[in-house]
């Protein structure tokens, strides 16, 4: 079978023997050195200046949300543009801290959303959080340049795109801040845990507090220092006072070894990733069952998985059956058209309809793309992308 995932982590049994010699040495556990290490490295691979470690994707993105309604950056009752083909927790932020979500159609032939998509609502929002699906972007530089003009504060889910590079910048950099997942699948994987990336000074330190019950241990001593001059506070009850709205979003000291075992891997994986994409995505260009990828404005592109949308809803049945047929695993094209999932029809303000979020969901589907794969498994599936 070829599935999805082969492995919990890239050179697994290293990984493994690396991960249970530290346990075995280690003498705290909870979040500490080595998550501090693991976003230092985070933050210079991706040409960041700070990064903030959490424990998941998800909560990366409710994280980063709450601090920019923490810093009144976002406030109760903005609207939020998002990709309409993305994953549930980029959206559920938005619903569970008192924003308006507006959904944002995909082009299909880079299953993001463009400015001319982007341009239908531009006079009427507030910020716009941007899904790079799949290791694609559209015209990212012109979205950024719309939203400046704007004032449109611009973020990025960047969970299953590191790598992806467009203008010579990494994607999940054109906004004020991005997230990341090191779930087991995605590029690195820590087993959990989560990423959030900005240059931004302020929102670094609240994303920090933010993480962490809204204290402020984890800020530098002159932060601090500063802050608790600023509200009277003194050395004993600063240890239990709390500055804003937060969570418990930290990780471990398990989940930030790992990060810096795998981190050594970025370079190899990603470009692992790239070359299995592009051997797929020629072959599945030259098929007319299916919906071309363009990429051709793209530096590389590096993902997890490989999408197919077919042109008609028969196609679909057909190639899904011939894939499972030959035993490949094969799962929706991400979870499909936001507007059709359950929590967002019953929390929606408005129906709004996305014709080519709706056809991926209804046509497409993928199947993985991980840097193990072997010789035999790329040509099946490459096979299988060939017009039957």
């Amino acid at each position: 079978m070829i599935q999805l995932i082969k492995s919990s982590f890239y050179q697994e049994h290293e990984t493994k023997q690396k991960l249970a010699e530290f346990i075995v040495s280690a003498q705290i556990l909870s979040m500490g050195e080595q998550c501090r290490s693991f976003e230092e490295k985070f933050a210079q691979k991706q040409r960041r200046k700070f990064a903030v470690y959490v424990s998941s994707g998800s909560m990366a993105n409710l994280v980063l949300i709450q601090s920019l309604r923490n810093l009144g950056i976002l406030k109760v009752g903005d609207r939020v543009g998002f990709s309409a083909l993305t994953w549930p927790t980029n959206v559920m932020p938005l619903f569970q801290l008192g924003l308006i979500p507006v959904p944002i159609d995909c082009r299909l032939e880079t299953l993001n959303v463009s400015p001319m998509e982007l341009g239908k609502h531009l006079e009427h929002l507030d910020a716009l959080f941007l899904t790079n699906v799949l290791g694609f972007s559209d015209d990212v530089s012109r979205i950024k340049s719309m939203c400046a003009q704007k004032n449109i504060v611009l973020i990025e889910d960047n969970c299953e795109s590191l790598g992806s590079m467009v203008d010579g910048i990494c994607l999940g950099n054109f906004g004020l801040a991005s997230t990341f997942s090191f779930f087991v699948g995605h590029h690195l994987s820590t087993i959990e845990g989560g990423m959030i990336c900005t240059d931004d000074e302020d929102l670094y330190h609240m994303l920090v507090m933010t993480r962490a019950h809204g204290w402020d241990r984890n800020l530098s001593k002159e932060k601090q220092d500063n802050l608790r001059k600023i509200n009277g506070i003194d050395a004993f009850f600063s240890k239990y006072v709390f500055h804003d709205l937060a969570f418990n979003a930290r990780p471990t000291e398990i989940n930030g070894f790992l990060g810096c075992v795998q981190i050594d891997f970025w370079d190899e994986i990603v470009q692992k990733r790239a070359n299995n994409f592009q051997l797929f995505v020629d072959v599945l260009n030259q098929n007319s069952d299916f919906i071309p990828l363009n990429v051709h404005h793209m530096d590389l592109v590096s993902n997890f998985a490989m999408p197919v949308v077919c042109r008609t809803k028969e196609l679909s049945d057909a190639y899904k059956k011939l894939f499972l047929d030959m035993d490949v695993e094969i799962r929706p094209v991400i979870a499909g058209d936001m507007t059709k999932q359950i929590f967002y029809k019953k929390h929606a303000h408005t129906a709004m309809v996305c014709p080519n979020s709706e056809l991926v969901h209804q046509n497409g589907f993928y199947f993985g793309n991980n840097p193990e794969m072997t010789t035999e498994e790329l040509s099946q599936l490459t096979q299988l992308l060939r017009k039957k």
